[in-house]
């Protein structure tokens, strides 16, 4: 996994995304908490990102950014509810990401076929994998 500076900034784009909706649900910080944990940011870093965001770098690896992609589907999925500005804008993180529109568009729509709308890993790489052949 990359830097540390790409790290904060993957933690920092995710608590974006979920003050979307102006508020951070339990079931949202704890999973921002268990991505923190996994990424190796201490607790007074993580908190620290919720006042102030950190520079933004987007993902060198195409293998980081699809990850990426993927958690902020499960964390958009994680309190059972998703409204259309989460959608854009996971939709528009996507792009911006670099990643095909038609298999972000894949993802988000085959997601509903899920229990919880959580899209095994394997399945969202199978996805994007075929728009790389």
């Amino acid at each position: 996994m990359g830097t540390h500076k790409e790290k904060l900034s993957i933690l920092s784009e995710m608590i974006a995304f979920a003050k979307v909706d102006n508020k951070v649900k339990p079931e949202e910080y704890g999973f921002l908490q268990s991505v923190a944990e996994q990424l190796g940011i201490g607790q007074e870093a993580f908190e620290a990102l919720f006042q102030e965001e950190a520079e933004h770098v987007i993902p060198k690896s195409e293998a980081d950014r699809i990850l990426q992609f993927h958690r902020l589907v499960l964390l958009m999925n994680v309190d059972k509810e998703q409204d259309l500005s989460e959608i854009n804008q996971i939709h528009n993180i996507g792009l911006r990401m670099g990643l095909p529109p038609s298999a972000i568009e894949q993802v988000l729509s085959i997601m509903h076929q899920y229990p919880n709308k959580i899209v095994p890993p394997q399945v969202l790489l199978d996805i994007f994998r075929a728009y790389y052949n």
